[in-house]
């Protein structure tokens, strides 16, 4: 399908995207999912090539590029099925969290070295008591003189074993709901910063996910993020964006897997015939592609509305809904058309299938986009 949205410049980009990670990437994965993370180098090496917070300004080491640019990354990372790679949510829900609501020492000090790689980011919302309600969480920050202290503990964090600082969710005022709660920004080497276990998942293993804990950890005030009390607005505010990036991720692995899935079935043969020549097969391609399709307009639809800045919070939630259960849909329904040896882990469909399962669930789970979505009609 043509899309229009990529000019010729962009899909040149999208050529070198596309080479860096099959030459860096790809003979790694393995050995980044063994170990549980990605390398340290792998960032550096991204942040020569300029494919880390390619939106950013030149002001802030920058490339000067759009959102188009981080759309392309988003996509070829999800095509190649490298879902250890932490650069969506480095680029495209960390730093604009700095580039919005940070000072402007705080942009010199971080978006720079953000953009290099290195400096690894994370986001901290997500408490072993408080996941899609985000009301709820118990971290607080207490100031005192200059510093805040901060009490409390983070779980699922993206990143979390690599990262050189996080942005937390912290109750700055406990009896206010919702606007008790701050953002602030915290390097990982201050003292009674811990980082928890790496944890074990079903999938993304390649992808570090780790508890973040903190005791009596000294926060600098000018490290908040804005005004104090704000951070739930913020952070409603800059979740239509991380639901884009999750839908578009989501799209491009479905048709990934698709793509696969047909290759197979034209080479795999049953019965005298190859795979691809049975009716039910072709019939259940064909209605997966049509739903791709379908999605993809959707998509790109979605990332126009951003461009101009007009991607609503229940569109985004739309979006994210679809394209999630989609991803799910398809590569269970061509993991089916592999028969066993879908089941087996060296093929890509298997890596797939249970690398797919977490997106109806991080970044708001599906029930939860219903909830948005029906507070909308």
């Amino acid at each position: 399908m043509q899309r229009q949205i990529f000019s010729e410049e962009y899909q040149n980009f999208r050529s070198e995207v596309k080479k860096f990670l099959e030459r860096e990437a790809v003979p790694m994965h393995e050995t980044w999912e063994k170990q549980g993370c990605v390398d340290r180098a792998f960032w550096l090496k991204a942040g020569e090539l300029g494919i880390l917070c390619p939106h950013l300004s030149e002001e802030y080491g920058g490339a000067g590029g759009s959102f188009l640019h981080s759309a392309i990354i988003i996509e070829e990372i999800a095509r190649l099925g490298l879902t250890g790679i932490g650069f969506p949510l480095h680029s495209d829900i960390v730093a604009p969290y700095i580039l919005h609501y940070g000072s402007e020492e705080m942009k010199q000090k971080y978006l720079p070295k953000m953009v290099s790689g290195e400096k690894i980011s994370s986001i901290a919302m997500t408490e072993p008591g408080a996941g899609s309600d985000l009301q709820a969480i118990q971290t607080t920050a207490v100031l005192s003189g200059d510093h805040y202290i901060v009490n409390g503990a983070k779980t699922f964090i993206t990143n979390g074993q690599s990262c050189d600082f996080s942005i937390v969710a912290v109750k700055t005022d406990s009896a206010a709901g919702a606007k008790g709660i701050s953002l602030v920004l915290m390097d990982c080497d201050a003292q009674g910063f811990s980082k928890g276990k790496n944890f074990a998942k079903v999938g993304m293993k390649a992808q570090d996910t780790s508890e973040l804990f903190f005791k009596d950890v000294k926060v600098p005030r000018n490290q908040l993020l804005g005004q104090e009390g704000h951070g739930f607005a913020y952070l409603m505010r800059e979740l239509p964006q991380e639901r884009l990036v999750v839908g578009i991720s989501a799209v491009a692995a479905a048709q990934a897997a698709l793509e696969g899935t047909v290759t197979y079935v034209k080479e795999r043969q049953a019965f005298g015939k190859t795979l691809f020549d049975l009716q039910n097969t072709r019939f259940c391609l064909a209605d997966l592609a049509a739903q791709i399709t379908s999605a993809q307009c959707f998509s790109d639809y979605c990332v126009e509305m951003h461009l101009k800045q007009k991607l609503d919070v229940a569109t985004a939630a739309k979006l994210k809904l679809l394209t999630t259960e989609l991803q799910c849909r398809v590569v269970d329904e061509c993991l089916q058309l592999y028969g066993g040896y879908g089941y087996m882990l060296e093929y890509p469909i298997a890596r797939a299938w249970v690398d797919a399962r977490v997106q109806k669930i991080y970044a708001g789970t599906s029930e939860i986009m219903k909830e948005i979505i029906a507070r909308s009609l």
